[in-house]
């Protein structure tokens, strides 16, 4: 038996999958840059090659992978720019020997520029059009972005698995337990709607191609703030975030109203990525792909920046948040 179910998963299991769609492929399977999920090139005989995505075992539910799709589908018919799921006799999840996949088109694009201005406009509108969509209704069975969710369990489950120096156990759980404390007040007295949202907003999964920016990747999607996804967008001093903001929301509020009193979330969010970040990597350990390209995870090093980064997060959240002009 192999110690990780995606050690089964042989170039010919992956042609296999898809040719049992009904389609032929040309026997070609690049591995692309992915380590939540396996997601592969595969070549199509006579047509464009295709993306096969192969979901971890054990982490979402069908119905829960189906609600994502569902997400993309809706964005979609409004001619919302993203990367859908590809239906074949009107399905869009397949499950081949235990594994469960999708398929997409390729499509390549570059990531957004830091700080510059005109994409960050258009990012804006974009942004705005996806949750005037995600606001509609709420997810029924992916979970909700909170403190207990990603900070708590986090807090926990990398606490009493040892995978923290013992050196440092203390100094690091002092700091993330008022941390804790904090976020949960900011949250309680933080007024927002949660919605449907892309949940992992970085720069990378947001691309350009000829000039036009479009979605990609909503594994991580969920309910939430809908500052979530504007966050990650911002770079540089608070002045330059500040201009940056201004540039983001005047494109974003063409298409959805956004409430400033969620801005004083942005440093709780920004601390509970950090905190989900270190137990991500400890949950996948597991998995051969985390040791060999994080080897740097769980050394004395990686745990003295951790409580150095937690630390600045503690003083970023007693100063004034980020406002709009």
């Amino acid at each position: 038996m192999h110690e990780h179910p995606f050690a089964e998963l042989t170039p010919d299991l992956v042609l296999n999958a898809v040719e049992s769609l009904g389609l032929i492929s040309d026997a070609r399977v690049l591995t692309l840059n992915s380590y939540e999920n396996r997601v592969y090139q595969v070549g199509i005989e006579d047509a464009t090659p295709l993306i096969a995505k192969f979901y971890r075992p054990n982490r979402w539910s069908d119905a829960q992978i189906l609600e994502e799709h569902s997400l993309s589908f809706e964005l979609a018919e409004l001619d919302i720019p993203l990367v859908a799921p590809i239906k074949y006799n009107n399905q869009s999840l397949f499950e081949y020997k235990g594994f469960r996949f999708c398929l997409f088109e390729r499509r390549g694009g570059r990531a957004p520029e830091a700080g510059d201005l005109d994409q960050l406009y258009r990012l804006g509108q974009l942004l705005g059009r996806l949750h005037a969509v995600g606001a509609k209704k709420s997810f029924i069975e992916r979970p909700e972005l909170n403190v207990v969710a990603y900070g708590q369990a986090s807090f926990e489950f990398l606490l009493n698995n040892n995978f923290l120096p013992k050196n440092l156990v203390s100094q690091w759980e002092a700091v993330v337990e008022d941390l804790l404390t904090r976020l949960t007040q900011l949250f309680a007295e933080t007024l927002f709607t949660s919605l449907r949202i892309h949940g992992d907003c970085h720069p990378g999964n947001l691309l350009c191609r000829d000039e036009s920016f479009f979605i990609v990747d909503l594994d991580d999607c969920r309910n939430g703030p809908a500052v979530q996804d504007l966050w990650m967008m911002l770079t540089g001093d608070r002045q330059e975030q500040t201009l940056q903001l201004s540039e983001l929301m005047s494109g974003y509020n063409e298409f959805y109203d956004f409430s400033p009193r969620e801005l004083p979330l942005i440093e709780g969010l920004r601390t509970l990525r950090i905190l989900h970040y270190s137990a991500w990597l400890a949950r996948r350990w597991k998995d051969p792909a985390f040791p060999y390209n994080f080897p740097w995870f769980g050394t004395e090093h990686y745990w003295n920046e951790q409580i150095s980064l937690l630390n600045e997060q503690r003083f970023a959240l007693d100063q004034p948040y980020l406002q709009l002009f």
